[in-house]
């Protein structure tokens, strides 16, 4: 089975019905996608496929060949950071970070899909549990970068 994960195309030796998320940390080396609950719950586990987010955890690997896999270490090109990166740096929104990575990568789909959301957008588009409750940091760090 071939994945195209963050434009490369890899060969996979794990069995078809591995769940995405294991396939990419495990085998792939690519640990910025969290394990949280594994149901599609959490977010911690968000990856882009197709441009769309959803949670890597409840997908499995044989469903998604053929279909562009983008992770938080393919967000942007090496030395660079994405402007949702930028924002949460600027506005102190991490604590554990933990979610983070899950959290980034489902607002940067949501701002490709909607530049300019509304707060309810941002609000119910978030799509990740934080533990830590750094919701009004985002919020803040979100407002800042669509120019509200």
């Amino acid at each position: 089975m071939q994945l195209s994960v963050n434009g490369a195309l890899h060969e996979i030796k794990s069995s078809a019905d591995t769940p995405l998320l294991w396939v990419l940390r495990d085998e792939l080396g690519l640990t910025g996608t969290k394990y949280g609950c594994g149901k599609g719950i959490c977010g911690a586990c968000t990856v882009h496929l197709e441009g769309s987010a959803i949670p890597a955890c409840t997908v499995a690997a044989a469903d998604v060949q053929g279909l562009a896999i983008v992770t938080i270490e393919g967000l942007v090109p090496a030395g660079q950071i994405h402007p949702v990166q930028q924002a949460w740096l600027d506005a102190g929104v991490s604590q554990c970070g933990y979610c983070q990575p899950g959290m980034i990568m489902a607002v940067a789909a949501l701002l490709r899909a909607n530049p300019n959301p509304t707060d309810a957008d941002l609000a119910n588009n978030i799509g990740v549990q934080c533990r830590c409750g750094t919701y009004p940091r985002v919020i803040r760090a979100l407002r800042t970068m669509v120019g509200r």
